[in-house]
């Protein structure tokens, strides 16, 4: 942690003393770092506000809405066209005010559609020419709004929309995850190229001892002129070597800078140790891949919406009706409070409806390519479940297989190392060939490249298995969100 905050405080352009800018980063600490100030991690953030506010929508739809409208004032001064009793139209200047106030409450109904409401509501007529004034006072309506046979928006929100909020819950530990692995391979690309550069620095250090000492022999009579070139030519290759690793380390720290934020001229990293060794039953892993990830959820989801929009095709074709009614009391006076004595029943019913006669094989055209895009949904689910099922199964099989490579290639380094320690020091008493010791400096060059990325596979297997399953198989805990 002392480290992390060390290169943030290098980021803000605080002091930082020397021995904290040279610290090199673990693994866990350059994904800690993405994972709280890099771009995509704030990206992967706002997605996840973004889906709580409209689940905070689709929520409030189901609950009681209150309003207030209203027109104040509604003062018009014209000149209208009035028709008198002889039939003849006169042209009369009017100036009134026709105002009104309404409160509402309302209750969408989610299992059938409809609405039901309570309102009360007051309007106001003035006219100043006539010196008229005029209340028309509603107190109390009660009212209610059925959709029949139309399409019922409500009921399938109430199927989809809490679908769609825990996919997005998962989704967003999903990505993080993701991140992580993002890191890692960008981690080891950046690794492996400084311990290429640290590899080339030694053997610029080894091959300046052996050329001193090849000097020496040469001198004496005991080394070859040829010899001698070619300690130089290996001197030169590792100098060109190790400008070469030293520039693909730079080249390889921006992408990783770009992506977490970090400082790519400060960036050293540290070799991590080998991944954690795990046994993850092919079923175990894709059990928790089925119970925790949100692709599952998201098929589930994408079925439900191809089954609405049959039922949207078939909810916006053929026979449609609306319901309405309402019921309250009202009176009109020219006091407002004369309105509220000797309250009048009043009473509204409609039923409006539409019904098409002749369309032509339009609504069977549409229902019909509804139909056939909700087979078509369900195929593509179906094959992307199966991939998705084998992905997962793929991967945890893997992770036996990575680790035993991990494990050569670790006994590979070692021996190799030695190899070449022994060689080197073989060499310099004159009991093996410059020709040996330079196929075992590379060897054991290889040999440690190949440790690097065998661990890196191994790391990057890890990560993929939690994105994966969102489950954390090293502490047996599903992987939850921060």
């Amino acid at each position: 942690m002392k480290r992390i905050l060390a290169f943030l405080l290098l980021l803000a352009g605080g002091p930082v003393v020397a021995q904290n800018q040279s610290a090199p980063l673990t693994l866990q600490e350059v994904i800690e770092v993405a994972l709280n100030q890099s771009a995509v991690a704030k990206q992967t953030q706002t997605s996840r506000d973004q889906s709580y506010w409209q689940w905070r929508t689709y929520q409030a739809n189901y609950k009681p809405q209150l309003g207030l409208q209203g027109t104040l004032p509604g003062f018009s001064r014209v000149i209208t066209p009035v028709v008198q009793p002889d039939g003849t139209t006169d042209f009369r200047a009017v100036r009134i005010n026709n105002s009104n106030l309404a409160l509402a409450v309302s209750q969408n109904i989610g299992l059938t559609g409809g609405q039901v409401f309570v309102a009360s509501e007051v309007q106001r007529f003035d006219d100043f020419n006539g010196q008229l004034k005029r209340y028309n006072n509603q107190p109390v309506a009660i009212g209610l709004t059925q959709p029949l046979g139309r399409f019922n928006s409500l009921k399938w929100d109430r199927r989809i929309e809490p679908l769609r909020y825990q996919e997005s819950q998962r989704l967003y530990v999903e990505e993080r995850e993701s991140i992580a692995q993002r890191i890692t391979e960008l981690f080891f690309d950046v690794l492996q190229q400084q311990v290429n550069a640290e590899v080339a620095s030694q053997n610029v250090r080894a091959n300046e001892e052996l050329l001193r000492i090849g000097k020496e022999r040469f001198q004496l009579g005991r080394l070859s002129q040829s010899d001698v070139l070619r300690l130089e030519l290996n001197l030169l290759n590792a100098r060109q070597a190790m400008a070469q690793g030293q520039l693909d380390a730079q080249n390889a720290a921006v992408s990783l800078q770009s992506y977490t934020g970090l400082r790519a001229e400060a960036l050293r990293l540290l070799v991590p140790v080998a991944a954690p060794r795990l046994v993850v039953p092919a079923e175990q892993a894709l059990g928790e891949a089925r119970q925790n990830r949100s692709v599952v959820l998201a098929y589930r989801r994408r079925l439900l919406q191809a089954e609405r929009e049959v039922a949207l095709a078939r909810g916006t074709t053929g026979f449609q009706a609306t319901l309405s009614a309402n019921l309250g009391y009202v009176n009109q006076a020219g006091n407002l409070w004369a309105t509220y004595a000797a309250l009048q029943n009043q009473q509204q019913v409609q039923l409006t409806f539409a019904l098409p006669l002749v369309d032509w094989g339009r609504q069977k055209a549409i229902v019909k390519t509804a139909e056939l895009t909700r087979r078509q949904v369900q195929t593509d689910v179906a094959q992307e479940e199966a991939a998705f099922e084998q992905s997962v199964q793929v991967q945890a099989t893997q992770l036996g297989t990575l680790s035993q490579q991990l494990d050569l290639a670790t006994r590979a380094d070692s021996l190799a190392l030695q190899r070449y320690t022994i060689a080197q020091a073989t060499y310099k008493v004159g009991r093996i060939s410059l020709t040996d010791l330079t196929i075992a400096s590379a060897e054991k060059d290889q040999a440690r490249r190949a440790y690097i990325q065998a661990l890196r596979a191994a790391w990057v297997a890890h990560y993929r298995l939690r994105a994966l399953t969102l489950y954390d198989f090293e502490r047996q805990l599903p992987l939850a969100a921060k």
